[in-house]
């Protein structure tokens, strides 16, 4: 069919109107513009940036590719904070977290002037930079009901604690304006699903009323059957419910199951007691904080007795580790909050009783075994802390504490831990982050540990994590025997194929692990794990499958390895295979080999510089895919790298610039486990005698 032409005599064809570019369209243009001395910023994030880690390994590459010498300051998002941002059609539907490092002064002028209609905030030298939208408020201070970004900013500023350390979170006290406007919102017609912030709103405040708790409710159940915490405002009104004693909570609390159990406490009774007790019994970690609580409130005040018989309950009833584990946390955090409540103490003065509270039990005889081992393993990088702080010259932050006391039960403690810990080992279900915390205290093994260790790999409960973990000490350490390899072929094979990702420990996939394992014992099983690395899937393995070359290493396998590294393949960990397994067949220290590479084309400088660290000392490799400054293991090593006689100037260039970006001396809080004021002393101390050297770089 043709259509007719209606263009008028003397016309061209009908334009268009010109498409308006989107917020990211905007947005993007204006970042483009940024940078300057000293000052970059990184492209618009793909996939492959997720995390701030990402980002500062692209800033690392964005600084060599350019050639830059001198302080580099710079500026990114990553894909989280894009994902979170933006919706697909490019509108921000969410504030931007803008990341940096380098010099902040240097990265808040250069982000200084925002977009039109969007606006930037300084979070702060310890903080990201925030990117929004520019909104409006009436003369009440209230904002449109029909403008989302305005709403949310608003509702972002009512849900702010008024003190984020606090021991209990509090809120300030809304308006009658502001009031009004939030139960305005709940009137009917109700949409449940916008409903959700102004609920949470309200009931931090315990202002849902009885008519809105039923007409949500009713709402709820009819929209979410089946799925009830497919809500997001679930927590908030199963809250008011408990609190306006509902006939209907109970049933609710039942189909909820142990996700219930921490809004149970908040309004204790003796019927929550007795579910949340249950929960816990059967097996669910989550539910002991709330059940040491509940019984606190309801029966026994005092921390240690209440703990004394939650443990013996959950040892009758053959609770999961974890559990007990749960339990001292709970104790812990609850004999800090106790004493922050008494003396008004901050959050920071908190963290430092909460480290005398450790040493204490870790030698209190009414506690069980299993309690005072978990004390002990929490105190052993705690006890100089509590020591510095009692002995503080000024005013101790520790309020009320006799320091004689003090430093009397951190000298029980010293008399009694090896004992007490004998044996024993970290929690293996515990985050990577807090594992990679103490990955320091195994750089030598003692016979205790190695046995500790094997017991972990022979225990059919052993998760993917903790194998790792402890199969990566034993291996590194000459430890690992083929009675690990038989612990594990055939009977978990089927577990060990499963993926598991590794970003951000010390240690690899166990699988890798026991491949590189099997294949130096000569194992019978090496030969089918290596057809199963070759083969084509599962695909997750085939970017881990040139680590296992590190297990009886040869030429072949150092040269496929060396055409991975001088590719533009992602690294996760194939350059420092390369150099292991370079040391083994040359009979060197690993450093050497790392530092004959300095220079390379085709080796990625940023990656180089975490394998240098990483491989100071080979019975202990750091196989994180980036320098953890926040580790105290990345400090020390960087320390040996840059004193190290026999490396070049470039090298302990590398060394003493690690160290010097480390967080032991940019943000000595963010270190763990936590630093004393003398070691903080002592490495400023070091980065100044150091300050001459090649690679010192003023902050």
């Amino acid at each position: 069919m043709n259509t007719p032409d209606t263009t008028p005599p003397g016309r061209g064809p009908a334009r268009r109107p010109a498409r308006q570019p989107s917020d990211l369209g905007r947005i993007t243009a204006w970042w483009r513009e940024l940078g300057g001395e000293g000052f970059l910023v990184l492209p618009p994030p793909r996939r492959a940036r997720y995390t701030q880690s990402d980002g500062h390994g692209d800033a690392a590459e964005l600084v060599e590719a350019r050639g830059l010498t001198g302080p580099v300051s710079f500026a990114y998002w990553h894909w989280q904070s894009h994902a979170h941002a933006f919706d697909r059609s490019g509108a921000l539907n969410g504030e931007l977290l803008l990341h940096w490092g380098g010099d902040h002064a240097t990265v808040a002028a250069g982000l200084a002037q925002a977009p039109a209609g969007f606006r930037v905030v300084d979070g702060g030298p310890k903080a990201a930079f925030v990117l929004d939208r520019v909104t409006h408020r009436d003369e009440a201070g209230l904002p449109d009901p029909t403008d989302p970004d305005g709403v949310r900013q608003f509702l972002k500023e009512l849900d702010e604690p008024l003190d984020r350390g606090a021991a209990t979170p509090r809120y300030r006290p809304l308006t009658p304006a502001q009031t009004g406007w939030l139960h305005d919102r709940l009137r009917e017609p109700l949409d449940l699903a916008a409903a959700g912030p102004f609920v949470g709103s309200l009931e931090r405040r315990d202002d849902l009323t009885p008519e809105e708790t039923e007409r949500l409710l009713r709402a709820w159940r009819l929209e979410h059957a089946g799925q009830l915490m497919a809500w997001s405002a679930w927590r908030s009104l199963l809250h008011a419910l408990l609190r306006q004693g509902h006939e209907e909570t109970w049933e609710l609390v039942e189909q909820l199951g142990s996700l219930a159990s921490m809004i149970v406490q908040q309004v204790p009774s003796e019927r929550g007691l007795m579910t949340v007790r249950g929960l816990a019994l059967a097996g669910d970690p989550g539910s002991v904080g709330a059940w040491l609580s509940l019984h606190r409130s309801l029966h026994e005040p005092d921390v240690v007795r209440a703990a004394v018989v939650l443990a013996a309950e959950l040892t009758a009833s053959e609770a999961p580790e974890t559990s007990l584990t749960r339990l001292y946390d709970a104790m812990i955090g609850g004999a800090t909050a106790d004493w922050r409540r008494e003396t008004g103490a901050d959050h920071r003065a908190g963290r430092s009783y909460a480290a005398l509270a450790a040493v204490r039990f870790a030698t209190d005889e009414r506690l069980p075994d299993a309690l005072r081992v978990l004390a002990a393993s929490a105190a052993r990088d705690q006890a100089d802390l509590v020591r510095e702080e009692a002995l503080r010259a000024d005013s101790s932050v520790l309020v009320g504490v006799d320091t004689a006391e003090a430093l009397a039960a951190v000298d029980r403690y010293e008399a009694a831990r090896d004992r007490i810990l004998s044996g024993t080992g970290p929690d293996l279900t515990a985050s990577e982050t807090v594992l990679g915390g103490v990955w320091h205290r195994y750089r030598t093994l003692t016979d205790a540990d190695a046995r500790w260790l094997r017991e972990r790999v022979a225990d059919p409960d052993t998760g993917l994590q903790g194998l790792g973990f402890c199969l990566e000490l034993l291996l590194a350490h000459g430890s690992a025997t083929e009675a690990e390899v038989d612990a594990l072929f055939p009977r978990r094979l089927k577990d060990l194929t499963k993926a598991y990702r590794t970003t951000y420990t010390e240690w690899r996939h166990p699988l890798v692990t026991a491949t590189c394992l099997a294949l130096d014992h000569g194992h019978p099983v090496a030969g089918k794990l290596v057809d199963w690395w070759n083969r084509a899937r599962p695909v997750w393995k085939n970017e881990l499958r040139l680590l296992t070359h590190l297990g009886a290493p040869d030429e072949a396998k150092a040269a496929e390895l060396w055409r991975f590294v001088t590719s533009p393949g992602h690294d996760v960990g194939q350059l420092m295979t390369w150099v292991l397994v370079r040391a083994r067949l040359d009979g060197e220290h690993p450093l050497l080999v790392a530092d004959r590479l300095i220079g390379t084309p085709g080796i990625a400088e940023h990656v180089l510089r975490r394998v240098l660290i990483g491989v100071a000392d080979p019975a202990q490799p750091l196989w994180h895919y980036a320098v953890d400054s926040r580790t105290r293991s990345w400090w020390q090593r960087a320390l040996e790298v840059a004193e190290h006689p026999g490396l070049s100037p470039e090298a302990r260039a590398i060394g003493l610039r690690t160290a010097r970006e480390h967080c032991m001396i940019r943000y000595p809080d963010q270190v763990r486990p936590a630093p004393t004021e003398a070691e903080r002393a002592e490495a400023k101390a070091w980065i100044d005698r150091h300050a001459d050297l090649p690679g010192h770089i003023r902050p």
